[in-house]
């Protein structure tokens, strides 16, 4: 679409915008205006958008195309900070029986060599392109590099993962970081790992709470980040053990190199088994070194606590604390449908809500934080600087068929419609609309008078 996109009646999701409506508009690629609406203004003949659906005819892109949001909300494009794309929907193929982490582990190591190129890429494409139905327009993939299992094994995922991310182009972001493994690589190993940020890889990942020799492998891993100037995404201290601490050396790290946030740290369960005084230590180094967190609630609440007999600790890192003690913190899908985690979707929202159920977040205020920690505080994470429905945003955005945070999480609503850069990628229409126009009149009547709006405050 290269025309101009304007959406009248629109909300939005900060606390600030609560009441009140926006018109909207979209010149090439980028947010034009973003303006309160206020009574008495002109009325505008605009469409529907439950009524838009896709493809587009041809001859209407360079349209100046209006549409009547009617007090839905449109949210800047969702960011998933970390996935595991290279392993989903792999279930089938790498089973998990004891449901724990390790057998996780070893199952995929084994069945690795067994995946071609082209199975890889295909899971790849089809996790992003569900996740964009779903609102996200910027993807970060951790990637399985299994060296022991050969180099043409760890280096074929790479070139899978590449080969998907210039066929999503303009469709969807992909950030991909190539997962340091946690046996002794050797000096070829990290050679292999150079390589693929030289083929075009985004940062190193890795998962050094594994490893017996931790605080060895965090320094080669920051050495080689900082030599090649690439921020770094670990999962860390994914157990329930209270003792793992990995983070702090990642943080001692991130402080000695200056490399303030830059460096990510995903999972963090073993914050939530130790005392809370010790936690908050921890936090505090985190928050001194600006060393941001992922919360992946779905996945942890799946995997931990598997040898408790009870009380059951569910995994799920400090949110609150976390939030409080000024670390940009983010909520993530992580794996779908793979040995790690059988279920999923790559849904944003509903992490979100799962994040609120596991965090205990149900306020007004609350429901704002969740929604920021699948927009805001992973574009942060990101280092996007052109984020936002704001003049000058990049035009990347989800409308949502609900009118506040409240309804989001209530209904996570099907009605998603999702652009990259102005353009449409996805539509998928909303569920509640009645094959009876009376009823369907009833529904949209009834929504309007609960939110309290009565059919006054829309244009007609």
């Amino acid at each position: 679409m290269t025309g101009t996109l304007r959406f009248i009646n629109a909300s939005l999701h900060e606390l600030k915008s609560r009441g009140k409506l926006y018109d909207i508009r979209i010149r090439d690629g980028k947010f034009e205006s973003v303006q309160e609406q206020t009574s008495g203004e002109e009325r505008v003949q605009a469409a529907d958008i439950a009524s838009f659906a896709l493809p587009m005819r041809r001859d209407m892109s360079n349209e100046q195309k209006v549409f009547d949001l009617k007090g839905r909300m449109m949210l800047p494009g969702l960011v998933d900070i970390h996935m595991h794309l290279d392993k989903a929907f792999s279930l089938p193929q790498v089973g998990n029986q004891t449901g724990t982490l390790l057998e996780a582990i070893q199952n995929y190591s084994r069945a690795a060599s067994s995946f071609s190129k082209e199975t890889i890429r295909a899971r790849i494409v089809r996790t992003a392109l569900q996740a964009v139905s779903y609102g996200s327009t910027r993807l970060r993939s951790h990637l399985d590099f299994n060296v022991n299992a050969g180099e043409d094994v760890a280096i074929r995922t790479v070139e899978a993962a590449l080969e998907a991310r210039a066929l999503l182009s303009g469709v969807v972001d992909l950030e991909l970081y190539p997962m340091v493994p946690y046996r002794d690589l050797g000096r070829r190993g990290m050679e292999l790992i150079e390589e693929s940020l030289r083929m075009g890889l985004d940062g190193i990942g890795g998962a050094p709470h594994l490893s017996h020799h931790p605080d060895a492998d965090i320094e080669g891993i920051f050495e080689l980040a900082v030599r090649l100037g690439v921020p770094i995404d670990l999962h860390c201290d994914e157990t329930d053990n209270p003792e793992m601490k990995t983070v702090l050396k990642v943080a001692q790290e991130s402080l000695k190199y200056d490399y303030h946030g830059k460096v990510t740290a995903g999972h963090l369960c073993s914050l939530s088994s130790m005392p809370p005084a010790e936690a908050e230590e921890l936090i505090a180094m985190m928050s001194l070194a600006g060393v941001h967190a992922v919360t992946l609630p779905a996945a942890n609440l799946y995997l931990q606590g598997r040898a408790d007999l009870g009380p059951v600790r569910r995994g799920v890192t400090r949110v609150r604390e976390l939030m409080d003690g000024g670390v940009a913190l983010a909520a993530a899908s992580d794996n779908i449908h793979d040995p790690f985690h059988p279920f999923g979707r790559g849904d944003l929202l509903q992490i979100a809500q799962l994040t609120g159920y596991a965090a205990h977040y149900g306020s007004p205020e609350d429901m704002v934080q969740l929604l920021d920690m699948v927009t805001v505080k992973p574009a942060i994470i990101a280092g996007l600087e052109n984020y936002g429905i704001r003049r000058g945003g990049a035009a990347d955005f989800v409308i949502v068929d609900a009118r506040n945070p409240e309804e989001v999480f209530t209904r996570l609503p099907a009605g998603r419609w999702v652009a990259k850069s102005g353009a449409w990628v996805s539509v998928t229409r909303a569920a509640s609309q009645y094959g009876d126009e009376r009823i369907q009149r009833l529904w949209e009547a009834s929504v309007l008078e609960t939110e309290g709006i009565g059919g006054t405050a829309v244009w007609k």
